[in-house]
Order: structure tokens, then sequence, then C-alpha cells
């Protein structure tokens, strides 16, 4: 069996990845060896009835023993351990769910539903490096993927709606503490019909604006509110989550010298762990609904289209009804009065699944496929 090196296998991104490859039953396939950043000498997990011991994750000499790694330690571990361990020999395969690496020249970019062809070829011709994308961009091309991979797309405009879970545990632990702040705020209250609710209402402005309101961590309300930027400011005067769009959808798509356009605005709302997005798209061609609708399902099985009405919509195109799933279903799907080739779509999904986790875990079976 391949020797498999597991970092960050306790964060969040981390848990999902190892609940997935028990339920995938991945683990009958390898040797896997847990690291750990501050438990080096303690038990693993258990798999198979058996543990192991936990090992020092910048080990150099440990991690050259590995034939994969996969990483969800996030990007500073990345840049501190990748380089050395490559300058000292080591050639095998480093799978990685942050963002360090992501456009490099060397690296590519992994989801398999969409782009497993150029994966493929990738091994053939000696890549090594395979990283997982940005959520919003892995979890628009699940939902839509059938037109990008047609070629069908001429430009797209993306306004998110990203959870918290896309900025860390300990912002999703403080989106509830402001929801509890805000609850607080207002009491029994709330159970008095008489009470107008204006009142309440401002009771909850005073709670949000207060300087007792926990932001340690968002440095602003989300709870009762919104975030309308994610990332640093680029140049041109977008947020580094807005940039990535349209570089990482292109490079997903081995778009090198014939680039689809794509851009919007990137907000934080206060969902838990589903990404959601709006999407203004013209096509290159006047398809009508039912084609398109075609396309999305036979992308790949996740993909589910959700008709265009107002109960089927609010039942089945929420975070709340996709949380923890990996279906990732595409909705208002309609021509929009601007002209025949220009359509709008909504779409949600598991940022933690096929937006951090799942592409990864999918990855290191397409190696160990390759590797026989």
């Amino acid at each position: 069996m391949r020797k498999i090196g597991l970092v960050g296998w306790r964060g969040m991104v981390g848990s999902v990845l190892v609940a997935r490859m028990r339920e995938e039953k991945d683990f009958d396939l390898i040797e896997p060896f847990f690291f750990t950043t501050s438990q080096a000498g303690q038990n693993s997990p258990e798999v198979a009835g058996e543990t192991s011991v936990l090992i020092e994750a910048s080990d150099i000499a440990a991690l050259k023993g590995m034939d994969v790694i996969i990483t969800c330690q996030g990007s500073g571990y990345t840049n501190d351990v990748y380089y050395k361990l490559r300058r000292c020999g080591w050639d095998g395969y480093w799978i990685d769910a942050a963002s360090a690496l992501r456009m490099k020249d060397h690296t590519m970019i992994v989801l398999d539903p969409v782009n497993l062809g150029l994966i493929q070829e990738s091994l053939i011709n000696g890549v090594r490096d395979f990283i997982g994308g940005n959520c919003t961009v892995s979890l628009m091309l699940m939902g839509l993927g059938g037109l990008f991979k047609s070629n069908l797309v001429e430009w797209a405009s993306a306004m998110t709606y990203q959870a918290a879970s896309g900025a860390g545990a300990k912002h999703m632990r403080e989106l509830i503490l402001q929801m509890s702040a805000i609850s607080s705020s207002v009491g029994a209250r709330i159970d008095n019909p008489e009470l107008g609710i204006l009142d309440i209402d401002k009771a909850v402005t005073q709670c949000v604006r207060s300087e007792a309101f926990p932001v340690d961590n968002w440095g602003f309300p989300l709870g009762g509110s919104l975030l309308p930027w994610i990332g640093d400011l680029k140049e041109n005067g977008q947020s580094e989550e807005e940039w990535k769009n349209e570089i990482e959808t292109n490079k997903i798509l081995g778009n090198n010298e014939s680039a689809i356009r794509l851009d919007g605005l990137c907000v934080r709302v206060g969902a838990m762990r589903c990404h959601s997005q709006a999407l203004t798209i013209k096509l290159r061609e006047n398809l009508n609904v039912a084609d398109i609708e075609d396309l999305i399902l036979e992308s790949n099985p996740w993909a589910d289209i959700v008709p265009n009405e107002k109960h089927a919509t609010l039942e089945r195109l929420t975070p709340a009804a996709v949380a923890g799933s990996l279906a990732v279903p595409v909705g208002r799907i309609r021509k929009m009065n601007i002209g025949g080739r220009y359509i709008s779509a909504f779409t949600t999904g598991d940022q933690l699944l096929w937006g951090a986790a799942e592409p990864i875990r999918r990855m290191l079976r397409v190696v160990l496929d390759y590797l026989g």
C-alpha cells in the first residue's frame, strides 16, 4: 500500500476530509500516517481498529518517506514545509487544501468532475502538486460546469453570499456568539405582542453597535448584518476573493489563451457553512432553458436543477437545505430581459465539502489509480 501522510486532519476541513475518507473506505486502500503540529508522540485516530503514534509535522525526514502528503494545515504550513521537502529531493505527490501554491505554474487546481482530463494529462506530464480551488469557484463550477465545459459562457458576473465557515472555526463560533448577544439584548420582550417591533429593532441595533458586541474575529458585526468585503484589496479595486473568480476558473478549465471573463462582488452573510451565489451569464448561443438545464444535469451526478418556482426554490435552494450534503442545486434559471443570450442562475453548496475537502479526497483516488 502507498504511504499517505495526513496533516491538518484535526481542523475543520481536515475533520470533514477524514470523515469522508471513512465513508468512502479510502483508508482500506492506503497506509495512513498522521502528522501533527502540537501533539507528536500521542495516539493517532483509530483506523481499522488500530492506532499509531502522531508524527511531528515539521519532520522533513518523516515526510520524505511518504508517497503522498495531503495537507489541510493552511498556507503558513505549506510555505514553511513544502519547499524544504522539495529541496531535499522528495518527489512524491503534494495534495493541498490551502491557497499558497494555487496559482504557481507547477501546480494543478483540482476539481475532477470538471477537469479530470486535464488532471490525468498533468500526471502523465510529471506534475506532482495538486491544489484545491477557491470554495466559491469550485461550487460555481460544480453547479454550472456543464455550461463552462461546453464553452458556452462568454462572460459571467457572480454575486456571492459566503458563509462563516469560509473564514474558519473561530469565526463560526463568533457568529453564534453574535446571534446569542442579539437574542439576549431583546430577552423576553420578543414574546410580548404588545411591544412594538420598532422598539425591539432599536434594541437590536444598539446591541450590534455596542462596544461589548463580540467582534474579535470578524472585526465588525456579521450577525444581524453582512460584510460586503472578503480578502485584501487588489490594485484594480477588486477584493482578493473577487479576483480569484476569473483567474482560478480559467486555470481549472485550462483556458490559457482564451480566458472567460468573470467578475462580481463577494459578500459574507450569516450562514454557517454553505456558500451561495447569484449569477448573470452571457452565453455564446441563444439556448432555451430546457437545453441549459440538460447541460447542467449531464455535467456531473451532484448538480441538481431546482424548478424556477417559489416553493421548490425556498425548500431546496438554501444553505439550510444543503448543509452537510454533496448536492449542488442550481435554480432561478431564466432568460433575462436584457437579451436572449443572458440568463440568471442561483446556486448553493457546502463550502466544507465540494468547496474544500471533497476535491482533495478525490484527488487522492486519482493519484492512487494513476500509480496502480
